[in-house]
């Protein structure tokens, strides 16, 4: 949570867990759980969530990743995974990624979804680069397919 205003403390962390169960109930979607499948160990989440970008609703790829996995391209596996899915099944023209410009690692992943910086914008109370990638780019644009690791 380097990158948040402040970590969750338990309360946070409840709201967080109530917000995203109200995106289900509403939209479908949200966070998905990320488990590494040779250990079954929980190591993160990504997900589909609308955001309020200037005032208009955006779907955001959003991802977190525990520390002791970073840098092993989970993020941007899970990122792929998400945007592949986005536009499969939802009616979206265009998906957002929101990083604090200091977040060097998010960037980095939002770049190999296939993401360029769209617009600044200032979300949550603090800067950030919103990034974003049209339907209309193909796989073809990125770094290879999505696999699914063992």
């Amino acid at each position: 949570m380097r990158f948040y205003p402040a970590p969750f403390d338990r309360a946070g962390v409840e709201e967080w867990i109530a917000r995203n169960r109200r995106r289900y109930a509403r939209d479908g979607h949200s966070f998905w759980a990320m488990i590494l499948k040779s250990n079954k160990d929980l190591i993160g989440d990504c997900g589909l969530a609308v955001q309020a970008v200037d005032g208009v609703s955006e779907m955001e790829t959003g991802y977190h990743v525990r520390r002791d996995h970073w840098g092993q391209g989970f993020a941007t596996e899970a990122a792929r995974a998400c945007r592949d899915y986005g536009f499969a099944r939802l009616p979206v023209e265009h998906l957002i990624s929101l990083i604090r410009p200091e977040n060097l690692p998010s960037r980095r992943v939002a770049e190999k979804n296939g993401m360029t910086i769209w617009k600044e914008a200032i979300t949550f109370g603090l800067p950030h680069l919103a990034y974003s990638i049209r339907r209309d780019q193909t796989a073809e644009d990125q770094d290879g397919p999505c696999v699914t690791r063992t």
